[in-house]
């Protein structure tokens, strides 16, 4: 990869050093915070400078441009996402249904819509953009909660699918109301357990 490339993650350069790390940390929050205060078309490389409290050029170093500071905040919050819900799903009162990993999955993306700076607007990725990254590591998250082939194609599309239509769903939940339109959350986990049983049971 070249100086000027970047990877999947929006990153020119990975960090090595933990001085480096925690640089690059405090630019994506300043993303993150830029995002929330004035939305993705305000959002500009030096604005997140100056809230970062870093160089102009150390953003530049990292990222090419806004839209590769936005995908490195997307696999930072898919990153975190997985974290959280590996963890609930790994406590010993949660059983082995995949059902009951599906509504550990909605309710840690809804906390985090609600908490997480910069979520709001671009979760996994950039508005308008699949979800495909989500739903192929899910499998791994869902673990032998799930009796079906990870590489099956049947499964995979349907992830893709549930996926999909649980960001539509979401959406709509957080529409107008920030808390989450309780009622639209408990139709999504619905919708998701009735269509997934099609493939999972």
């Amino acid at each position: 990869m070249s100086p000027t490339d970047n990877d999947e993650s929006g990153l020119r350069r990975a960090p090595v050093q933990r001085r480096s790390t925690e640089r690059l940390e405090r630019i994506l929050d300043a993303c993150a915070r830029e995002l929330d205060e004035g939305g993705y078309g305000r959002l500009s490389t030096r604005a997140v400078a100056a809230r970062a409290g870093v160089p102009i050029g150390s953003v530049y170093r990292f990222f090419a441009d806004k839209r590769a500071m936005a995908d490195a905040l997307a696999h930072r919050n898919l990153d975190e996402f997985l974290d959280r819900a590996a963890t609930r799903l790994a406590g010993p009162d949660l059983g082995s249904d995949w059902r009951t990993a599906v509504d550990v999955l909605v309710d840690e993306y809804t906390a985090m819509k609600r908490t997480a700076a910069g979520f709001a607007l671009v979760d996994f990725g950039i508005p308008g953009e699949t979800n495909h990254d989500l739903a192929d590591r899910l499998p791994a998250l869902l673990g032998d909660r799930i009796a079906v082939d990870p590489a099956d194609a049947r499964l995979r599309l349907a992830l893709v699918v549930a996926v999909e239509a649980a960001d539509a769903a979401l959406q709509l939940a957080f529409r107008n109301d920030s808390s989450g339109d309780a009622a639209v959350i408990a139709e999504t986990k619905r919708l998701l357990r009735a269509y997934l049983a099609t493939v999972l049971d």
